[in-house]
């Protein structure tokens, strides 16, 4: 699991499952110059601090979630062989009989596996995620796996469905903790800014989007400005009912338990943007990074986000 003392985040999780609220809680093992062998001094002491958060939550939580994102944080030998299966299958064999001996039968916690990702891609389909989802099928004590649909177009998001929906056993879910189009954003930070837009706002022709992204990060504009660059966009305009496309698609699988989406954005998607950076901050349905508060004192939007996010809370 990942190193540190932060416990705050935890803590606030458990204050809104103990408030009645439905909570999920990924448990992250990075690993990446290896994962622990089964025996190994740090294999027990990973299971003995997996066991304090076990002790914390189990029961508390709706659903703990087995990993975030295995195939990203281990190293590269070990997510192309079985090491990667072997030790997913022994943590969630150890958190399910875990739950077993302390919740029973009744136990408000469910287990899933998780979290595939890069199934879109042909060659993100291996033998390993093969083996992944029919451990998963196999193990009727897991509620199902997890998934994280980071992908270019509405049509990968889809292949993600074709995948996993057909390999889940009898009763079991899906989980999409996490989805966007990032993978389509950092396709055009290079870009240079429609003409249209750098003339209303007398940039130069040849401004990259990256570099007005920058300038948004450093000097926050009204929200007005911010949705002006972002419908301006085609690559964002044309795109823009992905949430609501992708959470439709979900619910006509007639598997999926819970999706997530990015709420906010983070200091750690906000320092250093480049040409090169990641662009979670088009994601958030909250940009305070990049919008000025409001007149009300609460943080700037993302509009189209905001809007398609609470009309899927309604349906």
């Amino acid at each position: 699991m990942r190193q540190g003392n932060d416990t705050s985040q935890l803590a606030s999780l458990l204050t809104a499952a103990n408030a009645g609220y439905g909570t999920v809680l990924n448990l992250k093992f990075d690993y990446p110059q290896g994962l622990p062998r089964a025996g190994s001094d740090t294999m027990t002491q990973l299971l003995r601090r997996l066991d304090d958060v076990l002790a914390a939550t189990m029961g508390t939580m709706s659903i703990v979630v087995v990993g975030n994102e295995p195939f990203y944080e281990c190293g590269k030998d070990d997510r192309t062989s079985a090491a990667i299966n072997t030790f997913y299958e022994q943590i969630a064999q150890h958190v399910l009989d875990y739950r077993g001996r302390t919740c029973g039968t009744g136990c408000r916690t469910e287990i899933y596996l998780g979290a595939l990702t890069d199934l879109n891609d042909p060659q993100g389909r291996t033998p390993q995620t093969e083996r992944w989802m029919e451990f998963v099928r196999t193990t009727p004590a897991l509620a199902g796996t997890d998934c994280h649909p980071h992908v270019p177009s509405l049509e990968d998001g889809q292949r993600y469905l074709d995948y996993v929906v057909p390999r889940l056993g009898t009763g079991q879910k899906f989980l999409a903790t996490e989805f966007s189009l990032i993978k389509l954003y950092r396709e055009h930070m290079k870009d240079r800014v429609p003409a249209a837009y750098a003339a209303r706002r007398h940039l130069p022709a040849a401004t990259p989007v990256w570099q007005v992204l920058r300038d948004f990060l450093r000097k926050p504009v009204p929200q007005a400005q911010w949705m002006d660059f972002l419908t301006s966009c085609p690559w964002f305009a044309d795109t823009q009912t992905f949430l609501t496309d992708m959470v439709t698609r979900f619910r006509q699988s007639g598997r999926c338990a819970v999706a997530a989406y990015g709420i906010t954005q983070d200091a750690a998607m906000s320092q250093d943007f480049g040409p090169d950076s990641s662009p979670w901050i088009l994601n958030s349905v909250f940009c305070p990074h990049t919008v000025q508060p409001g007149p009300d004192g609460l943080p700037g939007q993302n509009t189209v986000w905001a809007q398609q996010f609470r009309s899927a809370q309604g349906q």
